[in-house]
């Protein structure tokens, strides 16, 4: 593939976690209703969402300061950064090349502390609620995170995930046990960084439980689209890096024409949707945990992600 295509893979790449991650969330609010039996909200209920939001005016509270205004841009980009390295469409990222797995950490927890420091920049008390519990998750999600992220990279010898994926494709479907050890703990991992159940209810406006949406209570407008795009863009990245890291088969590999990126297409839009269903029937068939018991949760991925380490340390000839 030359540079060109390359290049074009990578914007194409891009545009299509934009454009498909509010699709995705969607889904999710679709089979979650549907399993809860209840009526369906309509599948483009996020896109409408937005563009209502997008043509509002931003409230702001008292006292906000610029850094309360600039953090929904701050996200949306920190998550457009993280689209651009992880494959979703192909292994043939340009940009993938100058940032590893441990930048891609980086720029999940550059979203989450921004966003922590603008939930408590106005002083309100579920701001400030809502930060500490956020940031109390993500000081046991991030090292679960990149246990997974290392315990994979053994296979590869590389922290890249393009070269991680490529690497598991010649390999073929197989089961390792340091993969399946890690599969279970990125699970875990993903649906507290996304504030999905059995960790938060993205639904749930209860002040004794929750954690993301406390932090944005305060915006409004444009700014509120921005958040609710980026987080759809978040729960995007974490189900491609996923899919990256223990079922990259159907992704576009190096070297391939751009006629390869229309199976590839196909292939991201069916294992979103079983990603997302996936993700509805944990949700459904769980209970909230209290906010307290939510460390043990991710306690126990990042010690299942270290047993994933040590099991291929030692498988390791």
């Amino acid at each position: 593939m030359s540079l060109l295509d390359a290049l074009v893979t990578q914007v194409l790449s891009v545009l299509a976690a934009l454009l498909l991650a509010p699709l995705l969330s969607g889904w999710v609010a679709q089979c979650r209703a549907w399993l809860s039996n209840r009526s369906a909200p309509p599948l483009w209920q996020p896109y409408r969402d937005l563009r209502k939001l997008l043509r509002r005016q931003p409230i702001l509270p008292d006292g906000a300061s610029p850094l309360f205004r600039a953090v929904p841009y701050v996200q949306l980009a920190s998550m457009s950064a993280a689209a651009a390295i992880i494959p979703s469409l192909s292994t043939d990222l340009p940009l993938a090349s100058v940032a590893d797995a441990v930048a891609l950490v980086g720029l999940f927890a550059l979203a989450r502390v921004f966003q922590a420091l603008a939930a408590m920049d106005p002083g309100s008390a579920f701001g400030g609620l809502g930060a500490r519990r956020e940031m109390m998750l993500g000081f046991l999600a991030e090292p679960a995170l990149l246990m997974v992220l290392f315990s994979a990279s053994l296979l590869a010898g590389s922290t890249q995930l393009p070269v991680l994926a490529e690497v598991l494709q010649a390999r073929g479907p197989s089961i390792h046990p340091a993969l399946a050890f890690g599969a279970v703990a990125f699970v875990m991992v993903l649906l507290a960084e996304n504030a999905r159940l059995p960790v938060d209810n993205p639904s749930t406006h209860l002040e004794l439980t929750m954690i993301h949406e406390a932090m944005v209570l305060e915006y409004a407008g444009r700014h509120l689209a921005l958040i609710e795009w980026a987080q759809s863009l978040k729960m995007f990245n974490y189900i491609c890096m996923g899919y990256a890291m223990f079922a990259p088969w159907g992704l576009a590999s190096g070297g391939r024409s751009l006629a390869w990126l229309l199976p590839a297409a196909v292939a991201l839009t069916c294992k979103l949707a079983l990603a997302g269903a996936g993700i509805a029937l944990v949700e459904t068939s769980s209970a909230k945990l209290r906010v307290f018991r939510a460390p043990e949760f991710l306690a126990t991925a990042f010690l299942l992600a270290v047993l994933g380490l040590w099991v291929g340390l030692m498988l390791e000839p």
